[in-house]
């Protein structure tokens, strides 16, 4: 199965379908619009979620960054003058630096991602999803900004007007993805956010093409009017978009075949079968691991049904 995934939400369902699969049965594609350099470094929040996750050493606290880190190093730098904007932990930057190394020895970042994915011992394959530079820009009132500045130093506060993804126009699925979706058909668009985070994936140049020829189920993130988490209410907002399930499905009409709303949204069913999709409801809150497993467990007989 290949699974598009973002941050928070996605991993969250991916800590229970790897215990109702085989690990290496699991591909994962991952969001890369939200990448950027620091203190010399490449952060790639939502695949190191991932990474993080599938090698048990996620803080499922903050559902980011590394278990029982510390901050010493960032904590000198600010000291010193050097405000970084965010808070990195000394566990985390050494993922950054060994990325950013193989990037510097002129490595692709999936060539860089497979050797870090085999280095933390992890049986899935993690694909980003473009070895491209796309960056999502949120444009506000203040001005236009990184997304990183505008949900981590902003804390997404900012009212926003417009959300773009700079270099998408030319940017290449990953051939690594390419091959997954030449022998995968089951394609899952986990919980993460529908304009920053799978957005970019399924926008990349000939993506929806493709997934056109798949079987595509996807978890909605919101329930009612609210997102489960994260800015994805005020992002589809500025692009027009009703903020409900109605709304994420509206964003994956022309792909879609099945969708997995909460128990606790049926009201938006309808509309969303009027738009000819399967509709199932399933318990999506995800406060346990149990709750993750009995949805990825449902997610598999629906890919069966469909």
């Amino acid at each position: 199965m290949i699974v598009l995934s973002g941050g928070t939400g996605t991993p969250k369902l991916l800590d229970g379908l790897r215990h109702v699969l085989p690990e290496e049965d699991i591909t994962v594609v991952v969001n890369t619009a939200e990448d950027l350099w620091v203190s010399g470094n490449l952060i790639t929040p939502d695949i190191d979620t991932v990474l993080y996750l599938l090698s048990d050493r996620i803080d499922k606290e903050k559902w980011w960054g590394v278990r029982n880190d510390t901050f010493s190093t960032h904590e000198a730098m600010k000291l010193a003058g050097h405000d970084e904007g965010m808070m990195i932990g000394d566990l985390d930057r050494a993922t950054h630096i060994m990325r950013s190394e193989l990037l510097r020895q002129d490595l692709s970042l999936t060539e860089a991602i497979r050797k870090m994915t085999s280095s933390f011992g992890i049986r899935s394959r993690i694909l980003p999803m473009s070895d491209d530079p796309v960056s999502t820009m949120i444009t506000t009132s203040s001005g236009r900004i990184h997304f990183q500045d505008f949900w981590v130093k902003q804390h997404g506060e900012s009212d926003v007007s417009e959300v773009s993804q700079d270099g998408i126009e030319d940017a290449s699925i990953s051939p690594g993805v390419i091959e997954a979706l030449e022998k995968e058909d089951e394609v899952l668009i986990g919980p993460s956010n529908p304009i920053t985070s799978i957005g970019p994936i399924i926008n990349l140049p000939g993506m929806r093409k493709i997934l056109k020829e798949k079987k595509v189920v996807a978890v909605s993130p919101i329930i009612g009017r609210e997102p489960i988490s994260g800015p994805a209410g005020k992002l589809m907002s500025a692009c027009g978009l009703d903020v409900s399930s109605a709304g994420v499905a509206e964003c994956y009409n022309d792909i879609l075949d099945a969708m997995v709303l909460d128990v606790r949204d049926e009201a938006a069913g309808d509309a969303i079968k009027d738009m000819g999709i399967e509709v199932f409801f399933k318990d999506t809150l995800m406060r346990s691991v149990d709750i993750s497993k009995d949805l990825a467990e449902s997610i598999i007989d629906i890919f069966n049904t469909i």
